[in-house]
């Protein structure tokens, strides 16, 4: 195998296939990266248990010419030194050959390195998989359901199933639901070509869609989506994103969303982000991150927060509007702000129903698109 290739086209690749390369991996050759050359291109893949990641660097695209020269080939090059090697190499021209003794030479003005390379027939074969089920998405929507869902799974292993966004697809609509059982986050488009596709338990790793996300650009391309009964498969022009699906029934957490409310406080959500984060800086140090929320006369409310060993911050804030009975009631700072910053929206409207039941955030405008829900927590 030789190969004639651009730096920057490689590097980048081998940076979104490392996002699936383990440091434990569960057989040894997954501690390396497969490179495989061919006529079209250089394609790199990343494995472990959860994910596979294929890279493919196009010999020629949009006029820019990638790759130089070419011999086809495939070698397993370890994973842990590769990508600093590449990432300091002297010249934008990277030179790879691999003889039949599976030496690797990588070669880039007057630097050369020397590799042991690993027989790829040794690397697990990836499945196909049928694309019946499938649809497609922008790229920058889907990043914003992830952004908008995902912060909000679970971080502990106690019930495994919540360490992912359960994503629904029916009746036209594309439904995603992640919670740790403290908060909710539900959020939801309608589809016009998924072809009558529906699936209701399809659970994604928290993990895989952060790992998703941090590789695909803010575009408007589309990604195409398929799902089986355990994996669950994204690609675009040049990517592969494969993902193991989560074991188990996802709760049903629609009946976890109260119908009716008994105060309800419309208020600007940069302005109350702000307030809250003033008011956290004394209640870091308390292990629930406390903020007290009680409304006031004039259509104000009073955040406060208070640490015995520290002191006592209150700030009053000016709402759009109170409706209803007066509220006092306290919650986890983190939690409220991650909320406020996903539902992204300048006016939000708070519905509560009660000091001890959860709460449920909406934006003023599209309430029905997007949720955030949030657990209280007894304070007296």
């Amino acid at each position: 195998m030789k190969i004639l290739i651009e730096r920057e086209p490689l590097m980048n690749s081998i940076q979104n296939v490392m996002k699936a390369i383990s440091s434990k991996p569960t057989i040894p050759i997954l501690s390396g990266i497969k490179i495989e050359a061919n006529q079209q291109g250089v394609k790199l893949t990343g494995s472990n248990s959860d994910i596979t990641i294929e890279s493919t660097i196009p010999v020629e695209e949009d006029g820019v010419v990638n790759i130089h020269d070419l011999e086809p080939g495939q070698i397993v090059v370890q994973a842990k030194f590769l990508p600093e090697i590449i990432r300091k190499l002297p010249d934008h021209q990277v030179e790879i050959n691999v003889d039949s003794d599976l030496n690797i030479q990588i070669k880039s003005g007057h630097a050369e390195f020397k590799l042991n390379g690993q027989d790829t027939e040794e690397f697990p074969q990836l499945p196909v998989l049928q694309t019946d089920n499938s649809f497609d998405l922008q790229i920058d929507l889907l990043k914003m359901l992830i952004r908008q869902t995902n912060f909000a799974v679970s971080v502990s292993e106690t019930r495994p199933i919540l360490t992912g966004v359960n994503i629904k697809l029916e009746n036209d609509l594309l439904e995603l639901v992640a919670t740790d059982s403290h908060r909710l986050a539900s959020r939801r488009i309608s589809m016009s070509n998924a072809d009558h596709l529906t699936f209701n338990n399809v659970v994604i790793p928290g993990k895989s869609l952060s790992e998703l996300n941090k590789i695909l650009g803010d575009t408007q391309e589309t990604i195409q989506i398929s799902v089986t009964d355990n994996q669950i498969l994204f690609r675009t022009k040049n990517l592969f994103f494969l993902s193991r699906l989560l074991d188990g029934n996802y709760p049903e957490t629609s009946r976890l969303i109260p119908n009716q409310s008994k105060t309800v406080v419309t208020v600007n959500s940069k302005e109350l982000i702000d307030s809250i984060d003033r008011a956290s800086l004394l209640a870091k140090d308390n292990r629930n991150n406390i903020v007290k929320l009680v409304t006031k006369d004039q259509n104000t409310i009073q955040i406060t927060s208070h640490s015995p060993e520290i002191g006592h911050v209150e700030e009053t804030l000016v709402t759009d509007s109170i409706e209803g009975e007066d509220l006092k009631i306290s919650f986890n700072a983190k939690y409220m702000i991650d909320a406020l910053k996903a539902i992204d929206a300048e006016q939000v409207a708070i519905n509560f129903t009660g000091a001890m039941r959860p709460f449920v955030i909406r934006p003023k405008e599209d309430e029905d698109q997007i949720l955030q829900l949030i657990t209280p927590v007894r304070t007296y």
